[in-house]
C-alpha cells in the first residue's frame, strides 16, 4: 500500500495528522508493507524568511480575529497536538518560508532519507523553534539524518530539486488539494485534514481489502479549514 501525504512543515495539523496516522499504523497487520511518501506543499509561498510578527499575529491577520482569539486557537491546537505525544511552543516559533525545507526534503528522498528529514523539520519548527528556511538550521538537520553536509550546502545554494517541488504542487492542484494534510491511499481513497485515529484506521482497513480501482474518494467527515484539522492555501 502507497500512502502519499502532501504536507507544509509549518502546518500545525500536517504535525498532528502524520503523528495521528502513525499511530494507527502501529496495530495495522500489515504496516510492513505500508509506504509513506511526503509530498510537496506550501502554504504561502510568498512568506518571507524573516517577519517581525508572532504566530499569533499572522494568524489573527490570516483570520481577522483579535490576538486573543488566535491565542485561544492555538492552545487548542497545541492541546490536540499533547495528545498524540507532541509539543508545539507557539511562544517561540518563527513563522517562515518553507520552499528550502521542501527542497532539502526532496535530496533527501532521493536518499532514502525522507522520513527522517520530514520528521525533524516537523520537529524542529514546532518544538524546537528553529527558523527551518536558515541555511544553517537545514544543514544541522541534514547532518542529523546522515545527509552529507557539503551536498546540502550545495543543494541549497543551487535551484537544484525545484522542479521536483513544483511538480508535486502541480499534483496537488490538478488533485484539487486547497488544504493539507491530504492523504491519498494507492491512489484510489482520499482523507482530508487531520482526522482521528480510527478513520485512519478504517481507512487502511479498506484500502488493503480493496480489490477495484475507483475514483478518488474523501474518507472521513472533518475537511473543514484550519480551524480544526488542517491548514488552507493561502
Amino acid at each position: 500500500m502507497k500512502i502519499e501525504v502532501w504536507s507544509d512543515f509549518v502546518c500545525p495539523f500536517c504535525y498532528i495528522g502524520k503523528r495521528r496516522l502513525e499511530q494507527a499504523l502501529e496495530p495495522f497487520p500489515h504496516r510492513e508493507n505500508v509506504e509513506i511518501v511526503f509530498r510537496s506543499f506550501e502554504l504561502d509561498p510568498n512568506a518571507p524568511n524573516e517577519t517581525p510578527l508572532t504566530i499569533h499575529e499572522i494568524i489573527a491577520n490570516k483570520y481577522g480575529i483579535s490576538i486573543e482569539e488566535a491565542k485561544r486557537a492555538n492552545a487548542d491546537i497545541g492541546r490536540q497536538a499533547e495528545a498524540v505525544g507532541l509539543t508545539f511552543r507557539f511562544e517561540t516559533m518563527k513563522p517562515t518560508n518553507t520552499f528550502d525545507a521542501h527542497r532539502l526534503a526532496q535530496y533527501a528522498k532521493e536518499k532514502g532519507k525522507l522520513n527522517d528529514m520530514v520528521e525533524r523539520l516537523f520537529y524542529a519548527y514546532f518544538t524546537e523553534s528553529k527558523r527551518i528556511s536558515d541555511r544553517n538550521v537545514l544543514l544541522a538537520i541534514a547532518e542529523a539524518v546522515g545527509l552529507d553536509r557539503t551536498e546540502a550546502e550545495e543543494v541549497l545554494a543551487s535551484g537544484r530539486y525545484t522542479q521536483e517541488v513544483r511538480r508535486d504542487e502541480e499534483e496537488a492542484a490538478a488533485l484539487g488539494i486547497r488544504g493539507v494534510p491530504f492523504f491519498v491511499f494507492n491512489g484510489k481513497y482520499a482523507i482530508s485534514g487531520a482526522q482521528p485515529v480510527d478513520v485512519f484506521r478504517r481507512a487502511l482497513e479498506k484500502v488493503w481489502e480493496e480489490e477495484q480501482s475507483r475514483p478518488l474518494q474523501l474518507l472521513g467527515e472533518e475537511g473543514r479549514a484550519c480551524g480544526d484539522d488542517d491548514c488552507r492555501f493561502n
